[in-house]
């Protein structure tokens, strides 16, 4: 299937594939250096289908199949890129399932679109890792090296090291979660793994601690890793999507 593309008013091309169906529409936000080819939006993809729902998959500039450098992004541009694609693209009641990177994203938009948010799944998800996650973790020599150079290279799991930019980590303190309040006022389900290397079930924890609501759960998933993609993980994705749409009452 070719992917159509948004021309954003930030004059970047978003690649999406948007499946027509019944609302609440389902949106897949993805994860940092990932895209909407992955297994999950793509499973999750054919999941809608087989419901008869709407369903949006999208790739954030500079990832996957959309304009843009990686280098040159922020949170802050991932975050408009997300919120211009659902605006101009879905109508009516959504459900947010926001992976890694996707959970924070989606964190967002529940306060930037709150009245049309009707549900929250995350998987993994990684409020503020900019500042918790790199910042926090940084050497003074990698500190130093992001104010002379304006970026640093990091390891990855991947073929290629992660760039992490000096505009990443300060845009990334003006998109924080996780130092105000946060209303969740409708049925939000938290999946976590256990074996997770990149976020951590403290950070599952914190994020269910910090979030006000009334129907919000945590699901630990003994063994499960950072993917989230084996079949038993990808089939309590849609039974957590099914659950907070019942108990949405639309």
């Amino acid at each position: 299937m070719t992917a159509r593309y948004l021309e954003t008013s930030t004059g970047r091309r978003i690649a999406y594939h948007l499946t027509q169906g019944a609302t609440p529409a389902v949106v897949f936000l993805g994860g940092f250096k990932s895209d909407m080819e992955g297994t999950k939006a793509v499973w999750l993809e054919a999941w809608a289908k087989a419901q008869g729902r709407a369903f949006l998959r999208f790739d954030y500039s500079g990832h996957g199949q959309s304009s843009e450098a990686f280098v040159d992004g922020c949170i802050g541009d991932w975050a408009a890129d997300a919120q211009e694609a659902i605006e101009t693209l879905t109508d009516g009641p959504l459900v947010l399932v926001g992976s890694s990177m996707g959970g924070w994203i989606s964190l967002l938009m529940t306060q930037r679109i709150a009245a049309r948010v009707c549900g929250l799944v995350t998987i993994a998800a990684a409020p503020d890792f900019t500042e918790d996650g790199f910042w926090a973790s940084f050497t003074d020599a990698q500190k130093a090296a992001l104010e002379a150079d304006g970026q640093v290279a990091l390891p990855s799991d991947y073929d290629e090291p992660y760039i992490i930019t000096q505009r990443l980590i300060e845009d990334g303190r003006n998109q924080l979660v996780l130092r105000s309040p946060l209303p969740l006022p409708f049925p939000v389900r938290f999946l976590q793994g256990t074996a997770d290397t990149s976020v951590s079930v403290d950070t599952a924890i914190r994020l269910l601690n910090h979030a006000e609501g009334a129907d919000m759960r945590l699901t630990l998933v003994d063994g499960a890793n950072h993917s989230f993609s084996d079949a038993d993980c990808l089939e309590l994705v849609a039974a957590s999507i099914l659950e907070v749409l019942a108990r949405a009452n639309l």
